[in-house]
């Protein structure tokens, strides 16, 4: 090993859901060689980043948190950003992760050395060597913008929604919105009092539901911290009805009655024919992203509000012109716009076998064993990676399933003294042949739209087609069929089982 060079058993990239919660497993089995690399100066991730007015959760709060470590004090049924940031932070503090965090280590490089079966990780602030590799980096972080001729050099302040410039004054000012997506269903109502006229750029308009969000009540509070079985139950109820609503995609009797339940709540609150029908999608709910929102529709009634469905044609100083003629001058515009979700940045800073980079494994298609494992990067596992996406449930309920394959994995490397472990490209191929079999079908390919959750060439690489249980059950146990490993000439201290014999 190279002078100047740290070694680790376990290096974690991000410390958002996904690597707190990775650290949080490793530190409950008493593991203590791992660290977390983290960019930014804390913990947080998408929660951290994000921070537009209006900025909230669209899953249930009790669901949208940790198992073991739940929250008994959410103040409404979803949670906020600055409520679900501090119990991040107050969860990493709490369980004693702050030792293993490295704040203001952004990774440049990650590469594969076969011949010491280690991880080579270049951070911004040094060089670190681990055994095994493990990516909390989701696909929500590098904005995207649309390629309009002129939008570079748009003359007044310009911002993404995931990098909201707060020392911009919109109070009376003229502002544009581009995308009515999930961040923009948020935000504009809030800027909407604000400003002195709003104009929404619209490609396609969204299915909404109604959110009937509430404050939760003191006493379930009291209740929840008092008997923590209570709460635990609570999420188990959440979850199984947030499992029902996969029926919305896979019957379409149950898509039926949700689209009819979504115009209803358009119509009830959206009183103009013409903005309704502007407003009414011409594709099958759950092809995109379905919203959930009591604001959202009656902001674009305002007087001060237009929405604009002809397509941007260009940007010229401070005026954007759409292809029905029309120039919309602005002083602030905003990008609602999304993330390139098929293209994960990360994916461009990890070299695995004979120096091939990740992003070049992945073109066309991504695709990994089980959304953790891919063929060629020994060691390496994706929390969040191809395919665990869910259109109807929480997130955290993958990761978890994701982090107990991955103590598996850790686990099998030590008890088999395995210096490296690889999926074969074999199962690779047969687990993500079978997962588009069953996707090719559904309403996320075939509803009639297009979306995020598509690639440049129309396949499906984000989204778990299933029910979220059906994800924890496809990884309840590790299979070393799946993989290759090469035997370690030497003992090697164990990853996943300290203090036992291996």
């Amino acid at each position: 090993m190279g002078v100047g060079r740290t070694e680790v058993g376990v290096a974690i990239l991000g410390a958002g859901f996904a690597g707190l919660g990775m650290g949080l497993a490793l530190k409950r089995r008493g593991i203590t060689d791992f660290v977390i690399f983290e960019r930014a100066g804390e913990v947080g991730g998408t929660w951290r980043d994000n921070t537009y007015p209006g900025c909230a959760c669209d899953i249930r709060s009790d669901l949208y948190s940790f198992s073991f470590a739940p929250n008994p004090d959410w103040s409404h049924r979803y949670a906020r950003q600055p409520e679900i940031l501090a119990y991040l932070r107050d969860t990493a503090t709490r369980s004693g992760l702050r030792p293993h965090l490295r704040l203001h280590h952004e990774v440049v490089r990650a590469e594969w050395d076969a011949a010491e079966a280690r991880w080579r990780i270049q951070t911004s602030q040094g060089e670190y060597t681990a055994r095994v590799l493990i990516s909390g980096h989701g696909p929500l972080i590098e904005p995207r913008w649309p390629a309009l001729p002129g939008l570079e050099s748009f003359s007044g302040t310009r911002f993404h929604s995931a990098q909201w410039d707060h020392g911009a004054d919109l109070r009376g000012k003229r502002v544009a919105v581009i995308g009515t997506g999930a961040s923009a269903v948020q935000f504009v109502p809030e800027i909407q009092p604000l400003a002195g006229r709003v104009t929404v750029f619209q490609r396609t308009p969204p299915w909404v539901l109604p959110r009937l969000d509430q404050p939760t009540s003191p006493r379930r509070r009291a209740l929840f911290r008092r008997f923590p079985l209570l709460q635990r139950a609570s999420r188990q109820l959440i979850f199984g009805e947030a499992e029902l609503r996969h029926l919305t995609f896979s019957n379409a009797r149950v898509g039926a009655l949700a689209e009819g339940a979504a115009r209803a709540h358009l119509e009830a609150q959206v009183a103009d024919p013409a903005l309704r029908a502007k407003l009414t999608p011409d594709y099958r709910l759950g092809c995109k992203r379905i919203l959930v929102s009591d604001t959202y529709y009656p902001a674009l009634t305002r007087p001060n509000v237009e929405l604009v469905t002809s397509p941007i044609r260009e940007v010229r100083g401070d005026t954007l012109h759409t292809a029905d003629g029309q120039s919309y001058p602005a002083d602030v515009l905003i990008g609602g716009t999304g993330f390139n979700a098929t293209r994960p940045p990360v994916a461009r800073l990890i070299f695995g076998q004979g120096g091939r980079r990740l992003s070049d494994a992945w073109s066309p298609h991504m695709q990994a064993l089980r959304g953790t494992t891919v063929a060629g990067f020994p060691n390496l596992f994706l929390l969040v990676g191809p395919n665990t996406a869910l259109g109807h449930n929480s997130i955290v309920y993958i990761i978890e399933a994701q982090i107990h394959y991955v103590l598996q994995a850790l686990e099998y490397l030590d008890s088999a003294q395995l210096a490296a472990l690889e999926a074969r490209p074999e199962a690779q191929e047969a687990y993500s042949d079978a997962l588009q079999d069953r996707l090719r079908g559904s309403v996320w390919v075939q509803g009639g739209c297009t979306s995020f959750y598509l690639d440049d060439g129309g396949r499906n690489t984000t989204l778990w087609p299933e029910r979220a249980a059906r994800f924890r059950q496809a990884l309840r146990h590790f299979d070393p069929a799946e993989y290759t490993g090469r035997l370690s000439a030497r003992r090697l201290s164990p990853l996943a089982s300290p203090g036992q014999p291996t």
